[in-house]
């Protein structure tokens, strides 16, 4: 496949559109320019899981907003059908979120345009309905992380806003950040400057239950030896 015509990888340039969303009109992702960006599918408007997704980060755009942090979604259904489905929502109450108003934009996708460019679409779950697919987009325009789930399976919004909370701990501070970004460390080393030392990993424990993207440090450590990564 050339490289036109396949989906984005990570480390690529995010694939640039124009289109249609409930709060008008946008350029992708040159709109967002010095921003992260958070661009993910749903199936189908007015379908139960979808409901529960969307509720669940409208609840949570003003922690994604705290992150620098911009939410744009995107399904193959029409723009009469996001407005009327975004104005059911917030008539709807569900795990303890009400009046729920979903102030970011929902792109238009009856062409399934944008969906394709990022692969959204994928013959072994749908011809006609994007997967639940999460791309996190950096300030620079390039694709950072890729999830996809199936049609069928909900998304983890905690683990999504850890991944922000991780990528921007790890620009800031050149580091790797551990399973669970739940570690403290004393220091901080690049990863490849650790490997070329051939340095041991030393993690000091922490009963924080708060989403940190602590990083990995290099340390020397005499019954540890250093995992390549």
């Amino acid at each position: 496949m050339d490289n036109e015509n396949r989906m984005p990888l990570i480390g690529d340039k995010a694939p640039s559109f124009e289109a249609v969303t409930t709060q008008g009109n946008i350029k992708f992702p040159q709109d967002y320019a010095g921003k992260w960006v958070i661009l993910f599918s749903h199936p189908a408007d007015f379908t139960p899981v979808c409901t529960t997704e969307f509720m669940t980060f409208g609840s949570m755009i003003d922690e994604f907003k705290a992150l620098n942090t911009e939410l744009v979604g995107l399904s193959v259904d029409s723009l009469y059908s996001h407005i009327a489905w975004l104005r059911k929502i917030q008539e709807l109450e569900w795990n303890g979120k009400k009046n729920i108003n979903v102030t970011f934009p929902l792109i238009e996708d009856v062409r399934m345009e944008v969906a394709n460019k990022y692969g959204m679409i994928q013959p072994g779950q749908s011809n006609t309905q994007a997967v639940r697919a999460v791309f996190v987009i950096d300030p620079d325009g390039i694709v950072r992380t890729i999830l996809y789930y199936p049609l069928s399976t909900g998304r983890n919004f905690d683990e999504i806003k850890r991944i922000i909370i991780a990528l921007q701990k790890a620009d800031s501070d050149a580091c790797a950040t551990p399973t669970g970004g739940r570690a403290t460390m004393s220091s901080s080393l690049p990863p490849e400057a650790a490997a070329l030392q051939n340095r041991e990993w030393k993690i000091k424990p922490t009963t924080s239950t708060a989403l940190i993207g602590s990083c990995v440090s290099a340390k020397r450590r005499s019954n540890t030896k250093l995992i390549p990564q």
